[in-house]
């Protein structure tokens, strides 16, 4: 079913190629103002609570980054605060993923990770169509990874497995392989996002 995860990882690394510095330089900005903000949460709690806030709109950003690199489009660093934009959306869709997780996950683990993999296409939906509400997004990605979940969370098995090689460079190998997830991802998206439409239209 769709293009193989190997396949994704190369057009991924080939949507990279003359990216890499910016992309790496745009998930580094992003992880430093997160992790400056979760550090200063631990002496402030209002702080935690606005990290809340703004953690949906932040990975939408970083969802129309990841894609626009993916669509070979030219993309610039501040797309990852392009999801203010559209913020009521953002928020709303990443605290229903949260609830909707942590429900699953009062079942067990294994409901909790296949209800992730379910939702997983949502900020990339919402970076199409920013007119969509957050719970019917969430609703089309359920729908788009229907039959797809096992291939996601297999492309995600693989990159765990480069994830422990980059422990051996002292995290350094991270600076590349987060970008490299992230645009795969979106490449995963392009094209079962594809097989949906054509579905459709049969």
């Amino acid at each position: 079913m769709g293009t193989e995860n190997v396949a994704l990882m190369k057009m991924a690394r080939e949507s990279l190629k003359g990216n890499w510095g910016l992309a790496i330089g745009t998930f580094l900005v992003y992880y430093i103002i997160m992790g400056f903000l979760q550090g200063m949460a631990e002496y402030y709690p209002m702080i935690g609570l606005g990290t809340l806030i703004i953690t949906g709109p932040m990975v939408l950003g970083l969802s129309l980054f990841s894609l626009t690199i993916a669509r070979n489009q030219y993309a610039r660093l501040q797309q990852i605060f392009d999801g203010f934009n559209n913020f009521g959306t953002a928020l709303g869709a990443y605290l229903l993923i949260i609830i909707f997780v942590l429900l699953w996950m009062l079942l067990l683990i294994i409901p909790g990770i296949i209800a992730g993999l379910s939702y997983a296409m949502t900020f990339y939906i919402i970076a199409d169509d920013p007119t969509i509400g957050p719970l019917d997004a969430i609703d089309k990605s359920k729908q788009m990874m229907n039959g797809y979940k096992m291939k996601l969370f297999l492309l995600f098995l693989m990159f765990f497995g480069m994830a422990l090689l980059c422990i051996l460079t002292l995290g350094i190998g991270f600076l590349w392989l987060i970008p490299f997830i992230n645009v795969t991802t979106a490449k995963f998206y392009e094209d079962i996002k594809e097989g949906a439409f054509t579905l459709e239209t049969i």
